[in-house]
């Protein structure tokens, strides 16, 4: 009785233990330009790294400008698998937000905004 109760304890912490890792998502680590921050225009590149690989061909940038019209942006080839770029010209001044929306490595989409002005 007491190793059939072990057994049960263990299977159920190795359930929730694996659970965990399936419920985990993108999460945007680092950018440039960072979030908030100001930058110089009128052409920019953009970096989104995650916690996690992404799969480029699935995901998407949309850039938001102040006039409140969006653009896709088009993503480089990924030169790390955790990593995304892209190029954006002709800003001119005022506040921008890059909407990202991507596929991880476990396969959950997840969406973010960086929120970034130009000057």
């Amino acid at each position: 009785m007491y190793h059939r109760r072990i057994s049960l304890v263990c299977m159920v912490l190795l359930v929730l233990g694996s659970a965990r890792i399936c419920w985990a998502h993108a999460i945007l680590m680092e950018s440039t330009p960072k979030i908030e921050s100001t930058v110089s225009g009128p052409d920019l590149d953009i970096t989104l790294r995650f916690n996690v690989r992404i799969d480029g061909s699935r995901s998407r940038v949309l850039l938001m400008a102040p006039d409140g019209t969006s653009s896709p942006l088009a993503l480089a080839q990924q030169a790390k698998p955790d990593v995304l770029q892209m190029h954006a010209s002709g800003l001119k001044p005022g506040a921008y937000k890059l909407q990202w929306n991507v596929l991880a490595s476990d396969g959950h989409m997840s969406k973010g905004i960086v929120p970034f002005s130009v000057k």
